[in-house]
């Protein structure tokens, strides 16, 4: 079945960028002149996405407003004679049909999934995270895709990580099923001698319906706090056997919700821009370190 939906999960309260995330949604943070969100709205419309749902929360009006038409701006541009501003702005809300909905209360990133469900319905379908940005010739989700379409089955999303930054990511062991890999274990932030592996979980992910049935039954609080998570889901899939796929993505990833990956990205995408390269590159050459 052709995925046409992707669940965007964008209530979090963006701690790591406190204070500033206490009025702005992390995920409206600028790479350059683009939010965060808007690039990886782009990826999942270029590998195919039709429809955007958007978990939201309280203080994340902007999202909403940013992907709607605005008027008063339009006509603004209108008047200044800046027509291609003007097509760029009236663009975004045609990247894809959005659907909203919010999350009442923060009860982890496994409950704003299963907020989609009725929209999702028996329909296999992504779910992109508002972090990892993936600069790559495949755009990421499409790489994703490419392994469903061979399986039938659920993928995760693949990135190497160091030996010592495997405690901060969900960790999973592999092996090799028809030149693909599948899952055979998976170790939420594991200590570093008990990693099975240096290949971390990053947040694209394709699911099929089962993967939301058992969503439905997780316990809340696996770690004492109340929240249901996704990765508790695919931790009861393989206790059952049930077959669970990697892709290791190809491309250079930002943790762009850390403040050193969000400054990475920002001066990569920006070296990209002919209009900013030169001067960018000259600054960075005399900066004295």
């Amino acid at each position: 079945m052709k995925i046409r939906k992707a669940i965007f999960p964008v209530a979090g309260f963006g701690t790591r960028f406190l204070p500033v995330t206490k009025s702005q949604p992390k995920e409206m943070l600028p790479i350059v002149d683009k939010p965060i969100i808007h690039y990886l709205v782009e990826e999942a419309v270029a590998s195919g996405i039709e429809e955007i749902i958007l978990i939201t929360g309280r203080g994340k009006k902007a999202i909403e407003d940013y992907f709607d038409q605005s008027f008063e701006l339009e006509y603004n541009l209108v008047e200044k004679g800046k027509h291609q501003l003007l097509q760029a702005i009236r663009e975004i809300p045609n990247l894809a049909r959005f659907v909203y909905l919010r999350q009442p209360i923060p009860r982890g990133d496994g409950h704003a999934i299963l907020c989609a469900r009725d929209l999702i319905g028996d329909e296999p379908c992504a779910v992109i995270y508002g972090d990892d940005l993936v600069d790559s010739e495949i755009p990421a989700l499409a790489q994703l895709l490419e392994v469903y379409n061979q399986t039938n089955q659920p993928v995760i999303g693949l990135t190497k990580v160091a030996p010592t930054d495997v405690s901060s990511y969900g960790i999973v062991e592999t092996s090799d099923h028809n030149n693909l890999l599948q899952i055979k274990s998976l170790i939420e932030k594991p200590e570093q001698e008990d990693a099975p592996s240096n290949l971390a979980v990053i947040g694209k992910y394709i699911l099929t319906p089962q993967i939301f049935e058992i969503l439905a039954k997780v316990e809340e609080g696996s770690v004492g706090d109340g929240e249901i998570r996704l990765a508790d889901a695919f931790i009861i899939a393989l206790k059952h056997n049930y077959p669970l796929y990697g892709k290791l993505i190809d491309g250079k990833r930002y943790d762009a919700g850390s403040k050193i990956g969000f400054l990475k990205a920002t001066i990569d995408f920006a070296l990209k821009r002919p209009e900013l390269a030169t001067e960018l590159r000259a600054h960075l050459k005399n900066i004295d370190l």
